[in-house]
């Protein structure tokens, strides 16, 4: 699986996720090699933590929005996603 692959750490979120949901898919497929599902198995598994690092530190900046001014959470909002 040694093709030129983007370096996770410089993909967005996006990228990660469609990248992780092909390794998803070719391993589901059944089709790949022990060897390359191995690797593929492995880069997976990359592209699952770089995805959720980026969801925490989307989560905490989201919460520090809505914290009051003295720190303390002011309440909760909504998220739309936009």
């Amino acid at each position: 699986m040694e093709q030129t692959a983007p370096d996770i750490s410089q993909l967005s979120f996006e990228d990660a996720l469609r990248a992780l949901e092909d390794v998803v898919r070719r391993l589901e497929g059944g089709e790949v090699p022990l060897d390359e599902s191995i690797d593929l198995y492995e880069r997976g598994e990359k592209l699952r933590k770089h995805c959720q690092a980026r969801l925490d530190a989307a989560q905490a900046r989201i919460e520090k929005i809505v914290a009051g001014p003295d720190g303390k959470p002011s309440g909760t909002a909504p998220f739309d996603g936009g």
